[in-house]
Protein backbone atom coordinates (compact mmCIF):
# COMPACT_ATOMS: atom_id res chain seq x y z
CA UNK A 1 0.00 0.00 0.00
CA UNK A 2 1.20 3.50 -0.79
CA UNK A 3 0.68 5.50 2.41
CA UNK A 4 0.70 9.27 1.83
CA UNK A 5 0.28 11.78 4.63
CA UNK A 6 0.15 15.55 4.73
CA UNK A 7 3.89 15.59 5.44
CA UNK A 8 4.67 13.00 2.72
CA UNK A 9 2.78 14.40 -0.29
CA UNK A 10 1.16 12.49 -3.11
CA UNK A 11 3.38 12.43 -6.18
CA UNK A 12 2.96 12.84 -9.93
CA UNK A 13 5.96 11.84 -12.08
CA UNK A 14 6.27 13.63 -15.43
CA UNK A 15 8.41 12.29 -18.27
CA UNK A 16 8.58 14.32 -21.51
CA UNK A 17 9.73 12.14 -24.41
CA UNK A 18 10.06 12.10 -28.18
CA UNK A 19 11.02 8.96 -30.13
CA UNK A 20 12.76 7.26 -27.20
CA UNK A 21 10.60 4.22 -26.52
CA UNK A 22 13.43 1.82 -25.64
CA UNK A 23 14.93 3.90 -22.84
CA UNK A 24 11.48 5.04 -21.71
CA UNK A 25 10.55 1.40 -21.08
CA UNK A 26 13.62 1.04 -18.85
CA UNK A 27 12.71 4.22 -16.94
CA UNK A 28 9.14 3.02 -16.41
CA UNK A 29 10.37 -0.34 -15.10
CA UNK A 30 12.50 1.50 -12.55
CA UNK A 31 9.46 3.54 -11.48
CA UNK A 32 7.39 0.37 -11.11
CA UNK A 33 10.04 -0.99 -8.71
CA UNK A 34 9.96 1.98 -6.34
CA UNK A 35 9.79 1.28 -2.60
CA UNK A 36 7.25 4.11 -2.40
CA UNK A 37 5.36 4.10 -5.71
CA UNK A 38 4.29 7.37 -7.33
CA UNK A 39 0.57 8.10 -7.33
CA UNK A 40 0.59 8.68 -11.08
CA UNK A 41 3.06 8.62 -13.96
CA UNK A 42 2.49 10.98 -16.89
CA UNK A 43 4.36 10.39 -20.13
CA UNK A 44 4.18 13.41 -22.42
CA UNK A 45 4.47 12.16 -25.99
CA UNK A 46 5.99 15.03 -27.94
CA UNK A 47 4.64 13.91 -31.36
CA UNK A 48 6.75 10.75 -31.46
CA UNK A 49 6.91 8.63 -34.60
CA UNK A 50 7.89 5.44 -32.71
CA UNK A 51 5.84 3.39 -30.21
CA UNK A 52 6.50 5.69 -27.24
CA UNK A 53 2.79 6.07 -26.47
CA UNK A 54 2.18 2.30 -26.63
CA UNK A 55 5.11 1.59 -24.30
CA UNK A 56 3.84 4.18 -21.83
CA UNK A 57 0.27 2.88 -21.90
CA UNK A 58 1.43 -0.73 -21.47
CA UNK A 59 3.28 0.31 -18.32
CA UNK A 60 0.16 1.93 -16.88
CA UNK A 61 1.25 5.52 -17.42
CA UNK A 62 -1.15 8.28 -18.39
CA UNK A 63 -0.22 9.50 -21.88
CA UNK A 64 -0.52 13.21 -22.66
CA UNK A 65 0.00 14.24 -26.28
CA UNK A 66 1.89 17.49 -26.94
CA UNK A 67 2.13 18.58 -30.56
CA UNK A 68 4.19 21.73 -29.85
CA UNK A 69 7.81 20.78 -30.52
CA UNK A 70 10.45 20.90 -27.82
CA UNK A 71 11.07 19.75 -24.26
CA UNK A 72 9.91 23.08 -22.72
CA UNK A 73 6.43 22.62 -24.20
CA UNK A 74 6.27 18.91 -23.38
CA UNK A 75 7.44 19.34 -19.80
CA UNK A 76 4.99 22.20 -19.22
CA UNK A 77 2.13 20.10 -20.61
CA UNK A 78 3.03 17.38 -18.14
CA UNK A 79 3.14 19.73 -15.18
CA UNK A 80 -0.21 21.19 -16.24
CA UNK A 81 -1.72 17.70 -16.31
CA UNK A 82 -0.35 16.59 -12.93
CA UNK A 83 -2.98 15.89 -10.28
CA UNK A 84 -0.89 15.78 -7.11
CA UNK A 85 0.84 18.37 -4.89
CA UNK A 86 4.42 17.21 -5.57
CA UNK A 87 5.45 16.92 -9.22
CA UNK A 88 8.64 14.99 -9.97
CA UNK A 89 10.38 15.10 -13.33
CA UNK A 90 12.57 12.57 -15.12
CA UNK A 91 13.94 12.36 -18.63
CA UNK A 92 13.16 9.21 -20.61
CA UNK A 93 16.74 7.99 -20.19
CA UNK A 94 16.81 8.62 -16.43
CA UNK A 95 17.07 5.53 -14.22
CA UNK A 96 15.74 6.32 -10.74
CA UNK A 97 17.04 4.26 -7.85
CA UNK A 98 14.48 2.16 -5.99
CA UNK A 99 14.15 4.73 -3.18
CA UNK A 100 14.04 7.81 -5.43
CA UNK A 101 10.35 8.68 -4.93
CA UNK A 102 10.60 7.99 -1.19
CA UNK A 103 13.67 10.21 -0.88
CA UNK A 104 12.02 13.07 -2.79
CA UNK A 105 8.90 12.78 -0.62
CA UNK A 106 11.02 12.81 2.54
CA UNK A 107 13.01 15.84 1.41
CA UNK A 108 9.84 17.72 0.45
CA UNK A 109 8.40 17.03 3.90
CA UNK A 110 11.63 18.13 5.62
CA UNK A 111 11.78 21.38 3.62
CA UNK A 112 8.23 22.76 3.54
CA UNK A 113 9.69 26.16 2.64
CA UNK A 114 11.24 24.83 -0.57
CA UNK A 115 9.18 25.25 -3.74
CA UNK A 116 11.39 22.87 -5.71
CA UNK A 117 13.92 20.08 -5.27
CA UNK A 118 16.92 19.01 -7.31
CA UNK A 119 18.31 15.51 -6.92
CA UNK A 120 21.69 13.89 -7.44
CA UNK A 121 22.80 12.14 -10.62
CA UNK A 122 25.46 9.75 -11.87
CA UNK A 123 26.29 8.37 -15.30
CA UNK A 124 24.86 4.89 -15.81
CA UNK A 125 26.43 4.11 -19.18
CA UNK A 126 29.55 4.85 -21.18
CA UNK A 127 33.14 3.89 -20.22
CA UNK A 128 33.19 2.88 -16.55
CA UNK A 129 36.44 4.73 -15.84
CA UNK A 130 34.97 8.01 -17.12
CA UNK A 131 31.63 7.93 -15.32
CA UNK A 132 32.64 9.45 -11.99
CA UNK A 133 35.15 12.07 -13.20
CA UNK A 134 32.89 13.17 -16.05
CA UNK A 135 29.91 13.47 -13.70
CA UNK A 136 31.97 15.63 -11.34
CA UNK A 137 33.10 17.92 -14.15
CA UNK A 138 29.84 18.09 -16.12
CA UNK A 139 27.32 18.21 -13.30
CA UNK A 140 29.60 20.16 -10.99
CA UNK A 141 30.20 22.81 -13.66
CA UNK A 142 26.46 23.13 -14.27
CA UNK A 143 25.76 23.51 -10.56
CA UNK A 144 28.53 26.09 -10.14
CA UNK A 145 27.75 28.21 -13.21
CA UNK A 146 24.02 27.92 -12.60
CA UNK A 147 24.36 29.00 -8.97
CA UNK A 148 26.49 31.99 -9.90
CA UNK A 149 24.01 32.99 -12.60
CA UNK A 150 20.87 32.50 -10.53
CA UNK A 151 22.01 33.26 -7.01
CA UNK A 152 20.79 29.82 -5.90
CA UNK A 153 20.79 26.17 -7.01
CA UNK A 154 19.70 25.49 -10.59
CA UNK A 155 17.21 22.76 -11.43
CA UNK A 156 18.23 19.68 -13.42
CA UNK A 157 15.64 18.21 -15.76
CA UNK A 158 16.76 14.60 -15.35
CA UNK A 159 15.89 14.73 -11.63
CA UNK A 160 13.80 17.49 -10.15
CA UNK A 161 10.70 18.11 -8.10
CA UNK A 162 8.36 21.08 -7.92
CA UNK A 163 5.33 21.74 -5.77
CA UNK A 164 2.19 22.02 -7.86
CA UNK A 165 1.29 25.36 -6.31
CA UNK A 166 4.69 26.77 -7.32
CA UNK A 167 4.19 25.53 -10.88
CA UNK A 168 0.77 27.15 -11.08
CA UNK A 169 2.31 30.45 -10.02
CA UNK A 170 5.06 30.21 -12.65
CA UNK A 171 3.34 28.44 -15.54
CA UNK A 172 2.43 31.61 -17.44
CA UNK A 173 5.95 33.04 -17.13
CA UNK A 174 8.07 30.15 -18.40
CA UNK A 175 9.14 30.12 -22.04
CA UNK A 176 7.23 26.95 -22.86
CA UNK A 177 7.07 27.44 -26.62
CA UNK A 178 10.77 28.12 -27.16
CA UNK A 179 12.88 25.32 -28.64
CA UNK A 180 16.14 27.19 -28.03
CA UNK A 181 16.31 27.06 -24.24
CA UNK A 182 16.74 24.54 -21.44
CA UNK A 183 13.40 24.24 -19.67
CA UNK A 184 14.94 23.25 -16.32
CA UNK A 185 17.16 26.32 -16.14
CA UNK A 186 14.29 28.52 -17.32
CA UNK A 187 12.06 27.08 -14.58
CA UNK A 188 14.77 27.74 -12.00
CA UNK A 189 14.78 31.43 -12.96
CA UNK A 190 11.06 31.70 -12.21
CA UNK A 191 10.82 29.46 -9.15
CA UNK A 192 14.05 30.36 -7.37
CA UNK A 193 13.57 34.11 -7.51
CA UNK A 194 10.87 33.94 -4.83
CA UNK A 195 11.30 30.58 -3.10
CA UNK A 196 14.14 28.26 -2.05
CA UNK A 197 15.27 25.27 -4.10
CA UNK A 198 16.49 22.40 -1.90
CA UNK A 199 19.05 19.72 -2.76
CA UNK A 200 17.79 16.14 -2.34
CA UNK A 201 21.11 14.37 -1.89
CA UNK A 202 19.62 10.92 -1.30
CA UNK A 203 17.34 11.03 -4.36
CA UNK A 204 19.77 9.84 -7.03
CA UNK A 205 19.15 8.80 -10.62
CA UNK A 206 21.31 7.33 -13.32
CA UNK A 207 21.63 9.42 -16.47
CA UNK A 208 22.99 8.75 -19.94
CA UNK A 209 26.30 9.85 -21.41
CA UNK A 210 24.55 10.35 -24.74
CA UNK A 211 25.10 14.14 -24.77
CA UNK A 212 28.84 13.50 -25.13
CA UNK A 213 28.47 11.15 -28.10
CA UNK A 214 27.71 13.93 -30.57
CA UNK A 215 29.95 17.00 -30.69
CA UNK A 216 27.39 19.12 -32.51
CA UNK A 217 24.70 18.08 -30.05
CA UNK A 218 26.87 19.07 -27.13
CA UNK A 219 27.58 22.47 -28.67
CA UNK A 220 23.84 22.88 -29.23
CA UNK A 221 23.23 22.19 -25.53
CA UNK A 222 25.75 24.89 -24.59
CA UNK A 223 24.10 27.38 -26.93
CA UNK A 224 20.71 26.64 -25.43
CA UNK A 225 22.14 27.20 -21.98
CA UNK A 226 23.44 30.61 -23.01
CA UNK A 227 20.13 31.47 -24.68
CA UNK A 228 18.26 30.53 -21.51
CA UNK A 229 20.37 32.92 -19.48
CA UNK A 230 20.33 35.81 -21.95
CA UNK A 231 16.56 35.63 -22.51
CA UNK A 232 16.12 36.72 -18.88
CA UNK A 233 18.39 39.77 -19.16
CA UNK A 234 18.47 42.61 -18.25
CA UNK A 235 15.87 41.93 -15.54
CA UNK A 236 17.89 38.98 -14.24
CA UNK A 237 21.42 40.12 -15.01
CA UNK A 238 23.46 38.51 -12.18
CA UNK A 239 23.97 41.50 -9.81
CA UNK A 240 20.30 42.47 -10.21
CA UNK A 241 19.23 38.86 -9.81
CA UNK A 242 21.30 38.32 -6.67
CA UNK A 243 19.78 41.42 -5.09
CA UNK A 244 16.22 40.32 -5.86
CA UNK A 245 16.86 36.83 -4.48
CA UNK A 246 18.46 38.21 -1.30
CA UNK A 247 15.54 40.57 -0.69
CA UNK A 248 12.98 37.80 -1.22
CA UNK A 249 14.86 35.43 1.09
CA UNK A 250 14.95 38.11 3.78
CA UNK A 251 11.21 38.65 3.41
CA UNK A 252 10.57 34.91 3.77
CA UNK A 253 12.72 34.70 6.91
CA UNK A 254 10.89 37.68 8.40
CA UNK A 255 7.51 36.12 7.57
CA UNK A 256 8.50 32.82 9.21
CA UNK A 257 9.70 34.62 12.35
CA UNK A 258 6.46 36.60 12.49
CA UNK A 259 4.41 33.39 12.48
CA UNK A 260 6.33 31.87 15.39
Amino acid sequence: MNLVTASAPAVSVVIPVKDDAAVLERCLRALAAQSSPPDEVIVVDNASSDDTAAVAAAAGARVVRCETPGIPAAAAAGYDAARHPLILRLDADSIPGSTWVAAMRTRAAARPDAAALVGAARFADGPTALRTPLAIVYLGSYALVGSLTLGHLPLFGSNLGIRARAWRAARHRVHRESTRIHDDLDLAFHIGERHPIAFARDAAVGISMRPFGDGRGFVRRLRRGLSTVVIHWPADFPPVRWTKVAINRARLRHARRSRT
